[in-house]
């Protein structure tokens, strides 16, 4: 179960507790969860009870026991518990890390994209032509495409022709005729001195890694090829993934969604993504998606060394889940690079 289908269940679960005359709120549109925070337990926690608490004129505990109650009648939760003020904090089944991987490499790199076409809003991107801020917006337009957005660029001022190199793209494009109903303006520090010495993939993670309001590192690490370097990171957790795809399929064996019980710290993370690209970009910041794909590279290498059988050790159902696994943390990390236009290769 992915976040974006827990909150389809949860809020599934207010609507039948207005219906059935327990609460008397107006159903919000979306509910938000996301990993328990400290106090809290299980796979995911929501705080609805809480936002729901003041119009139904209930304590919110009272709330999320009435929310609970429905809540337990999924099948995929192993269990639902109320912890502090009224938090609903949901534990999966174990069978529920196959149906996420299962999704993952279903929807491949478009998993965490928008599965409803058109969003219904179109949206204008404006910045000045600085090398930093034409990036960050060919970026933040590839998150609100991925996210239904039809978007319009412009760019006040002309982009050097050398810049094609690090952009892929003419940022000057309008994009659409549509005439938007939003607009924001990308206007992040500008790098101190020229990234386009780095080469086209590390001069876009030095200008998308920072916050928008912190000064790029040029040249920093970023083609140094160890564990300091976050993009190394990120790029070598996925061709490791490629690579042990290549010698299972040498063993003869083949991933297969599975639970897999020892990765919860990465089946979380894999689990957020949907979340992660939706925030990104709602708020246009692409440093955000760049820190996740670290945190899921980070995740996934401590599984990888047990993907594969070892000596006369045959392949078994564990290890065919635990290289499904491994395929779709991979598949994330690609889908990832690719939004933010840095290449994932298969080799490193």
């Amino acid at each position: 179960m992915t976040p974006a289908e827990l909150s389809r269940t949860v809020l599934h679960a207010v609507r039948r507790a207005v219906d059935d005359g327990e609460l008397s709120v107006a159903v919000p549109e979306r509910v938000v969860v996301a990993p328990p925070g400290p106090g809290g337990c299980g796979d995911y926690a929501t705080s609805i009870a809480l936002q729901l608490a003041r119009a139904a004129g209930r304590p919110p505990r009272d709330v999320a026991e009435a929310l609970r109650a429905r809540l337990l009648d999924e099948q995929r939760f192993a269990d639902v518990v109320v912890t502090g003020p009224g938090f609903l904090n949901v534990s999966l089944h174990s069978t529920a890390s196959g149906d996420l991987v299962d999704e993952i490499l279903r929807r491949g790199l478009r998993y965490g994209h928008t599965v409803n076409g058109f969003s219904g809003s179109a949206l204008e991107i404006c910045c000045r032509a600085e090398v930093r801020a034409v990036v960050v917006t060919d970026v933040v337009a590839r998150l609100a495409r991925s996210q239904g957005d039809i978007v319009r660029v412009s760019c006040t001022g002309r982009t050097a022709p050398e810049w094609k190199s690090v952009l892929g793209a003419d940022i000057t494009s309008p994009g659409s005729r549509v005439i938007p109903d939003r607009s924001v303006t990308v206007q992040p520090v500008p790098a101190s001195a020229d990234p386009l010495p780095l080469g086209r993939d590390a001069a876009r993670w030095a200008l998308l890694h920072p916050a928008a309001h912190d000064r790029p590192r040029i040249p920093g690490d970023h083609l140094v090829q160890r564990e300091t370097n976050p993009l190394f990171r990120v790029r070598y957790a996925h061709a490791r993934t490629r690579a042990l795809l290549r010698n299972a399929a040498d063993l003869g064996f083949h991933p297969e969604p599975g639970p897999v019980s020892e990765a919860e710290a990465l089946l979380a993370v894999l689990g957020d993504h949907p979340r992660v690209l939706a925030a990104t970009a709602t708020q246009h910041t692409p440093d955000r998606l760049a820190r996740h794909l670290v945190t899921v590279a980070d995740a996934a290498m401590p599984l990888l060394p047990a993907v594969l059988p070892r000596g006369a050790e045959k392949p078994s159902a564990a290890h065919r889940a635990r290289l499904a696994l491994a395929e779709a943390a991979g598949t994330v990390l690609a889908g990832g690079l690719s939004l933010l236009g840095i290449d994932a290769p298969d080799h490193l």
